[in-house]
């Protein structure tokens, strides 16, 4: 496979070679970076952005993602406003300590001019996959409480879904909002084990493989330094996202959560993955921790892993492979 980036042409293509995807996400400094990956890659048709909360409010998020299809110069694409909170309710969890109050590093960037669709994004969600059966993809870079609620609209959902790419969960790994938690996951723990079990196509990427790749400093100034369409934009909302890495995890640069779970959806070649039940913790000390059956044993009785479709989980990366890739498109004029 040529993983040579090509620029991205807002208005699609119609060969057959063409992948639809539709992003769901909480925008996010990394969350930028894979959305603007995938306005400049390849045969990649994106159907459209839909938001929820994590990073910031869903409101913002929704904000964050119509500037961003602007700033990549395709403002035409719909962008449908998700739920506000999890699904059991209360207010979520908002990691502006990391993304800024803004979502985009404290940039504080003018108001967008195009406007969201009036669809909610679990409509939209149903609706596209409908449209286009078996052809459309979902990149998950948020809580799955969209996912969820699509699937409860419409149970055939899950069928006509072609695959879904789920940034999340930390396997056999410290968790990143406790040590028994990924963010995302936590963000909606009811949710995402409706997904995981939901019996949809899905590859999971959980932190564990994302915080293997990171870009340093050096990665950074020469990000800075480059021709890259977008460079400037995203190395100066990196840079708060970059400080707190340091804080936090006494890193020199920023972990590539979402640009590597979209490397995920597009060069999977570059990954391994093992096939298991996930299930989600969704009460107790250990809320929000994602647990996999390895199939390593047959069980004399069922248990609440047992009847569930397997998902895949990615087991190991190309370290250098992803993250030369990652370089080669955020650096792309």
């Amino acid at each position: 496979m040529d993983s040579s980036p090509v620029m991205f042409d807002c208005n699609g293509v119609s060969n057959s070679d063409v992948q639809k995807i539709i992003i769901d996400t909480d925008p996010g400094i990394d969350d930028s970076m894979a959305i603007m990956m995938a306005f400049q890659t390849p045969k990649l048709e994106i159907l459209g952005l839909t938001t929820i909360f994590g990073n910031v409010s869903t409101k913002d998020a929704t904000r964050n993602a119509l500037l961003l299809c602007e700033i990549a110069g395709c403002p035409s694409v719909p962008v449908a406003e998700g739920s506000a909170e999890p699904l059991k309710g209360g207010a979520p969890e908002i990691q502006d300590f990391i993304h800024g109050s803004d979502g985009l590093g404290n940039l504080n960037l003018p108001s967008p001019k195009s406007k969201k669709v009036e669809k909610s994004a679990a409509e939209f969600l149903v609706d596209k996959v409908s449209q286009y059966p078996g052809e459309v993809s979902i990149l998950a870079l948020g809580p799955l409480t969209n996912l969820a609620l699509a699937i409860k609209r419409d149970s055939s959902f899950v069928t006509k879904v072609k695959r879904v790419v789920i940034l999340g969960g930390a396997f056999f790994a410290l968790g990143n909002i406790n040590p028994a938690a990924e963010a995302n996951i936590y963000g909606d723990p009811e949710a995402a084990d409706i997904v995981f079990t939901s019996g949809a196509n899905i590859d999971v990427v959980g932190i564990n493989i994302t915080t293997q790749l990171k870009m340093s400093d050096e990665d950074l100034d020469e990000l800075k330094q480059s021709k890259g369409r977008h460079a400037q934009f995203l190395w100066n909302s990196s840079k708060f996202y970059r400080d707190w890495h340091v804080k936090s995890d006494s890193v020199y640069g920023i972990f590539l959560h979402d640009p590597v779970c979209f490397v995920a959806l597009i060069r999977p070649d570059l990954f391994t993955f093992k096939k298991g039940v996930v299930r989600v913790e969704t009460q107790g000390l250990c809320v929000g921790h994602t647990l996999m059956d390895q199939g390593l044993k047959s069980w004399n009785s069922e248990n609440p892993w047992t009847g569930y479709k397997p998902v895949s989980v990615a087991w190991t990366v190309n370290v250098d492979k992803v993250l030369n890739y990652i370089r080669s498109v955020l650096m792309m004029p």
